[in-house]
């Protein structure tokens, strides 16, 4: 058995000192459990921008409090490699457990210094940091402050109990993003959301029966206090984002059903041999792929 978790929290929005010191709490927690595989949601390190789709203005041309927003954004948004990946990475290393862990990401020189992008971490039981992929489309209004991700690192990863692999959020709803990654033979995929609402768990549910594997739809919280000085607030008091984290099994029916509006560390025990068991009937990177029809590929390159 393969124990899993899922970390529903809020990080310290836009504020990467606290977040870290936060995430390492988590962490430290799924050591003591001894779980196998620790995931978080989109962009945790250091908070989703929910605000682009509650305050008023934040697309207006040359606003000064959304270039200021941008800016704290950037500010508390990470170099990969960098000092934060080392950390998380020795913390993997101690447990010998697999992080998952969606990341504000930004370049320090070179081309893309004025950028953030929208990223996927996940550190294997070594501490290696094993795959680092950044969001293919940043999802509507996402775009006003990511930018465009790439094929690199779009592939799941062997660990000590499975392969293990990831999409963010409305890379779910990308057919050949999907593909992609059934044919990189997933036991566990990592779904990494802001939220799950119920179109976000029924893209799960079914990526889970899709892909023959165990889905571990990650949500957090996000409260209306978080939303950046400056910026016109919604008259909305309480979560922006209310978690709905859940575990899926490879039929697409719930071993943990949706948490809302709690601040928790959701576990479960997995057996990954169902993942191959429900492939006789239906795997589509073999015998349900029918590339005699069709032809599939992916570029790997980063996008420079």
């Amino acid at each position: 058995m393969v124990e899993i978790g899922i970390v529903q929290v809020a990080p310290v929005h836009l504020d990467l000192k606290n977040s870290l010191k936060k995430l390492f709490i988590w962490i430290d927690k799924g050591g003591e459990k001894r779980l196998d595989l620790l995931v978080l949601g989109e962009t945790w390190l250091s908070g989703y921008p929910a605000w682009l789709d509650y305050c008023e203005g934040v697309a207006l041309w040359d606003d000064p409090s959304m270039k200021k927003a941008y800016r704290k954004m950037h500010e508390s948004s990470i170099t990969v490699p960098g000092p934060q990946t080392k950390q998380i990475s020795k913390r993997a290393k101690k447990y010998e457990m697999t992080i998952c862990l969606g990341v504000n990401e930004r370049v320090d020189s070179g081309k893309g210094n004025g950028t953030i992008y929208n990223s996927l971490l996940i550190f294997n039981e070594k501490g290696e940091l094993a795959v680092h992929r950044r969001k293919l489309m940043p999802t509507f209004s996402e775009k006003l402050v990511y930018g465009l991700g790439d094929g690199k690192d779009l592939k799941s990863i062997d660990t000590k109990f499975g392969r293990v692999g990831g999409l963010i959020c409305w890379e779910h709803w990308m057919p050949l993003a999907r593909q992609a990654m059934h044919n990189s033979g997933e036991h566990i995929h990592v779904g990494l959301w802001p939220s799950l609402y119920e179109k976000q768990r029924l893209a799960c549910k079914h990526y889970a029966f899709e892909g023959r594997c165990f889905v571990l739809a990650a949500g957090q919280l996000m409260h209306s206090n978080d939303i950046p000085e400056g910026l016109k607030k919604p008259e909305i008091s309480g979560n922006l984002l209310n978690g709905g984290s859940c575990v899926i099994d490879p039929r697409g029916d719930y071993v943990v059903e949706p948490v809302f509006e709690k601040e928790t560390l959701i576990t479960a025990s997995i057996d990954i041999g169902q993942a191959v068991e429900e492939r006789m009937s239906l795997d589509t990177s073999g015998h349900y792929q029918r590339d005699d029809v069709f032809t599939f590929e992916v570029n790997r390159d980063r996008r420079s």
